[in-house]
């Protein structure tokens, strides 16, 4: 079956003041589409291949956007129109298990920005930056990682795209500012529902 492109659960405008239109357009429509594209085309290749060596070869390419595609339909559902300009919820962190395990992890909402936003900032190229949650130790964690590669350690509670295209064409070169900004529509309600389905015990 083909992977496909997800709809965006809010108007590409819907953002805004902190991500733009044009942004949130470019990324959705020409980006993730590109990785779901090129995904459908490795994964037909694959299935073509008739030898390992063959197999082998598309690795890269499975993994890039493969990547890619979980991603950014993690990242889409991970932001919400900000309550801040009186749009909807994001950037509200609200009385519950998400806000308990930020407290526990990193003491206070304030304390995880800052050592999120500075592990993220010290990906060299292009990457993502993750909270986590750990099933081992029952916590949460940041992690980063390269290009397009899924958070695969962890169970991912919130992914942000430190890739250019993700806030260039605002922010230009000012990482800092789009990863100060982004926390005003952050879907904390999503966040929360990722970590009470990680945390649940698997039967």
């Amino acid at each position: 079956m083909s992977n496909v492109l997800p709809d965006l659960p809010y108007a590409y405008d819907a953002l805004e003041p902190y991500i733009s239109r044009q942004i949130m357009e470019l990324h959705h429509k020409k980006h993730h589409q590109t990785y779901v594209n090129a995904l459908n085309a490795a994964e037909s290749a694959y299935a073509q291949a008739s030898t390992p060596k063959e197999r082998i070869a598309l690795q890269a390419a499975l993994k890039f956007n493969g990547g890619g595609h979980i991603n950014h339909s993690l990242f889409w559902k991970n932001l919400a129109p900000s309550a801040a300009v009186g749009k909807g919820t994001g950037g509200e962190l609200q009385e519950g298990p998400l806000k308990e395990a930020i407290i526990a992890a990193f003491g206070s909402l304030d304390n995880l920005k800052k050592e999120f936003n500075t592990a993220t900032l010290g990906i060299q190229g292009s990457g993502w930056g993750w909270l986590g949650y750990n099933t081992s130790t029952r916590r949460l964690e940041i992690a980063t990682t390269p290009n397009q590669d899924p958070l695969l350690h962890l169970v991912p509670i919130i992914g942000v795209d430190i890739w250019e295209h993700a806030f260039y064409l605002q922010y230009l070169n000012v990482k800092a500012d789009y990863l100060a900004a982004i926390w005003s529509v952050i879907n904390f309600q999503e966040a929360e529902k990722r970590l009470v389905e990680g945390a649940a015990p698997k039967l």
